[in-house]
C-alpha cells in the first residue's frame, strides 16, 4: 500500500505533517476514510476526533473543534480552528492533552453527549498507548 500525505495546520501553527497508511475524518455529514487514491473533494469538518493510522499500524489522535479537509489522490491538507495531539510517551502528557482535547470541545459545542463520545474514544486508545 502506498503513503498518504497528510498535514494538520492551525492558526497556531502545524500539529502533524507526515506520510500514513490512512486518514478517519469527522465530516460534517458523518465521519469518512480516506485512503491513497481517494477522489478529490472538499469537506467541512465538525467537533470530533482524527485518526491517523500510520505505515506501521500505529494510530494517532487528533481531536479538532472545526474545520476544513482538501482530500487530494496522494494528500490531505486539514485546516482546523483548534486542535490538540492526543499522545505522549508517559501517563502525564496523555493525561494533560486529554484536558486540553476536552476543553476545545466544550468550547466548541454544546452538545454533551457528542463530547462523552469524543473524550471516551480518545481515554480509550490513550490507556492502549499506555499499558
Amino acid at each position: 500500500m502506498e503513503e498518504l500525505l497528510v498535514n494538520i495546520i492551525t492558526p497556531y501553527g502545524e500539529i502533524f505533517s507526515g506520510e500514513v497508511r490512512s486518514i478517519t475524518l469527522p465530516g460534517s455529514e458523518g465521519e469518512f476514510g480516506v485512503l491513497r487514491g481517494h477522489s478529490h473533494m472538499l469537506s467541512l469538518l465538525k467537533t470530533g476526533v482524527i485518526e491517523i493510522e500510520r505505515m506501521n499500524k500505529t494510530k494517532d489522535l487528533v481531536a479538532i473543534n472545526w474545520g476544513y479537509a482538501e482530500v487530494k489522490e496522494t494528500k490531505v491538507n486539514i485546516l482546523a480552528d483548534g486542535a490538540v495531539a492526543i499522545g505522549g510517551k508517559d501517563e502525564n502528557e496523555i493525561s494533560n492533552a486529554i484536558s486540553s482535547a476536552k476543553k476545545l470541545l466544550e468550547e466548541a459545542t454544546s452538545d454533551k453527549v457528542a463530547i462523552s463520545n469524543v473524550v471516551s474514544r480518545i481515554e480509550n486508545s490513550a490507556r492502549g498507548k499506555i499499558q
